[in-house]
């Protein structure tokens, strides 16, 4: 696969970086090329190990990305048809995520960085999240309006360049991926709970029950989906002898939070006078939510935008184009290196900053 690089990279960029994400149940590796753009790329999913016990359980999945990472990095040289020591330089993800699954990718990337004696660059996992849409052959311009949700982050970003990040409003519980799980784990459904209640929710009754919208009713960007689970939790009980309403539930819940984030993201623009959302993360998969944002995108004349489906999910693709914008602008880390469970995205600056 060959994407064209975008005009934001330098370019006196390096030419070759491998790039490594291991922050939560995806081993994902990608090789990038500031030239001829992502040469090649593999992810290796633990859903199946996991569903057993209904979520991710951190030490099986750090044991796991030991297992895969080399695997995968010997595939995706092998098919871009290139040798390790043509690298010249390494990206992996340094947080937020598990600290033990992002020790196991930063451990391989600084090894090899150090063996190979080319630089290396930790990167931040939501920023790469935030730029996997670059990726695509007619990527969008700064400034923008970001949306980014998944398993472990829901926020509203303005976007004025790279590493010039203000975050509008946050989760302030609940990220959207975790309450899809959790919403799942009380229907009977398999993990992981986003793809399973999207799938129920499409023949579920739209009218039967209304749930609420959090915190749309007052001003701000935060988002809460705490108590939208725990509703769908009693409405999922009183409805127990029911076995048509698991269907409605799913619907119910899928409506509210899509609006949710239409509301939320309808404010934000207003706010900040963007003309593009971005919306990135594993939920931007999500049907529902995508024809809901464009149809507010034609709404308000504003171009919505998100990666390939491939790149919704974590993957290495996104690590590795985010780690080449940042080595070029001389970014690095040296032989002793630290990984961040918790990580803000206002922590970070733009390349060459500071």
């Amino acid at each position: 696969m060959s994407i064209a690089i975008s005009a934001l990279t330098p370019p006196d960029a390096p030419l070759l970086v491998l790039g490594i994400e291991s922050s939560c149940d995806e081993t994902g590796v990608a090789l990038y090329d500031r030239r001829e753009g992502l040469l090649a790329h593999e992810i290796f999913t633990q859903i199946e190990m996991h569903r057993v016990y209904g979520g991710v359980v951190p030490e099986l999945a750090s044991r796991d990305h030991v297992r895969r990472v080399l695997p995968l990095t010997r595939a995706v040289l092998a098919s871009a048809g290139r040798q390790l020591s043509e690298l010249d330089g390494i990206a992996y993800t340094a947080g937020p995520g598990l600290i033990g699954a992002l020790l196991v990718g930063a451990g391989v990337a600084q090894a090899l960085a150090f063996g190979l004696d080319i630089p290396a660059v930790g990167v931040h996992h939501m920023e790469a999240h935030l730029l996997a849409p670059m990726l695509e052959p007619d990527p969008p311009d700064f400034p923008f309006l970001a949306l980014l949700v998944s398993g472990g982050h829901t926020m509203l970003v303005d976007v004025e360049g790279l590493g010039r990040y203000r975050v509008l409003g946050e989760s302030l519980d609940d990220a959207a991926g975790e309450a899809f799980d959790k919403t799942a784990k009380l229907l009977g459904l398999s993990y992981p709970g986003g793809p399973a209640v999207e799938a129920l929710a499409v023949h579920g009754n739209p009218s039967r029950f209304r749930f609420p919208r959090p915190m749309t009713d007052r001003p701000g960007l935060d988002f809460s989906f705490s108590g939208l689970k725990t509703f769908t939790a009693t409405t999922a009980r009183q409805q127990a002898a029911d076995p048509t309403a698991a269907a409605d539930i799913a619907r119910a819940f899928s409506d509210a939070v899509v609006d949710t984030f239409v509301i939320k993201c309808r404010r934000a623009l207003k706010q900040t006078g963007r003309r593009t959302l971005l919306v990135a993360g594993g939920v931007s998969a999500n049907r529902a939510l995508r024809l809901a944002l464009g149809d507010l995108g034609e709404e308000m004349k504003v171009a919505v935008r998100y990666p390939a489906l491939a790149f919704c999910t974590d993957n290495g693709a996104m690590v590795a184009y985010a780690g080449c914008l940042r080595l070029a602008a001389g970014a690095r880390n040296g032989p002793s290196f630290s990984v961040r469970p918790r990580w803000s995205l206002e922590d970070l600056a733009p390349p060459g900053a500071g």
